[in-house]
């Protein structure tokens, strides 16, 4: 799939790394607004439609999840990754709970930037094609429509962020099997670092509360192996 021409929102306030991750992402094809703090990126993602968001965490009037957060408000689909030089359990699940996607850590080598970026790109574009068994299925008395990010049962909807899907569509998959934490981690994060281990905590709070509403679909804790994701699902 051409990914070239996808708008990238890019907020880092130190110049010079700016200028390289943007001279890079332009090089690489695609198109590129930057901003240096983050209430001029949120101006900006105001008034422009982005394929991505790229944020540092540490910036000046507004921080990296305080604009994630404003920005989950208006757009709750598009994929959000965190530039960060911290490497806190603490800081990693406060920007995985307010609907980061990734993070990465500086310092970073350009090629890993952009392959994540490619991925996160391709993966929010192309699995409605490559995985149509699951575009859409039926989850207890909920509608899952993995292509449009949405989660329906009646009149309730929910637009998920595309890891929340991404992990909801991975439990569909494998609905009443036993998932260990570390096959789950690797599968839709493609990783089983600790940092992630802590952070799937929260996915699974968000999903379990997004499902209350019908009281047969359950996920369950198998303490010291993983979960099990009890739930009627069917394909349409």
């Amino acid at each position: 799939m051409e990914l070239t021409g996808k708008k990238i929102l890019l907020v880092e306030d130190d110049k010079t790394l700016n200028f390289i991750i943007r001279d890079n992402l332009e090089e690489a094809g695609y198109e590129v607004q930057a901003a240096e703090d983050g209430v001029q990126a949120f101006d900006t993602f105001s008034k422009h439609a982005f394929d991505l968001c790229l944020l540092d965490v540490m910036l000046p009037k507004l921080d990296g999840f305080s604009l994630a957060k404003k920005i989950r408000e208006k757009n709750q689909s598009i994929p959000i990754l965190f530039l960060t030089a911290k490497a806190m359990t603490e800081d990693k699940i406060n920007g995985f709970t307010i609907g980061g996607d990734d993070y990465i850590t500086k310092p970073f080598s350009m090629e890993e930037l952009l392959l994540r970026i490619k991925v996160f790109l391709k993966r929010s574009h192309t699995d409605a094609i490559e995985s149509e068994e699951l575009n859409r299925c039926k989850i207890g008395q909920f509608d899952f429509l993995f292509d449009n990010l949405t989660l329906q049962n009646g009149d309730e909807k929910r637009t998920l962020t595309y890891k929340e899907a991404e992990l909801l569509k991975y439990f569909c998959e494998n609905s009443n099997s036993v998932l260990s934490r570390s096959d789950i981690l690797k599968n839709v994060w493609g990783s089983d670092d600790y940092y992630l281990g802590r952070s799937l905590d929260v996915f699974i709070s968000r999903l379990r509360k997004y499902l209350k509403s019908d009281p047969s679909i359950k996920i369950i804790n198998l303490h010291g192996i993983g979960f099990r994701f009890n739930a009627s699902v069917e394909k349409v």
